[in-house]
């Protein structure tokens, strides 16, 4: 799997897939917080499913050159 998903990318679906894990074991979304998993999952692998199929990629290592 080739990397798509650059640092601060990383770093905003981290914090929203903990955010959102946080929500459903303390607060009002209950087991609807388990989606929090996904971000959390392709922030740690440095790969987005979503972005592979729309042609996206926010990492700068890995951007084709012109």
């Amino acid at each position: 799997m080739r990397k798509n998903v650059g640092g601060l990318d990383k770093g905003l679906r981290i914090a929203a897939g903990i955010g959102l894990l946080a929500l459903g074991a303390f607060g009002p979304l209950g087991w609807w917080g388990l989606i929090g998993i996904v971000p959390l999952a392709t922030g740690f692998m440095g790969n987005c499913p979503a972005y592979s199929l729309l042609g996206l990629n926010t990492c700068a290592l890995t951007r084709p050159s012109a």
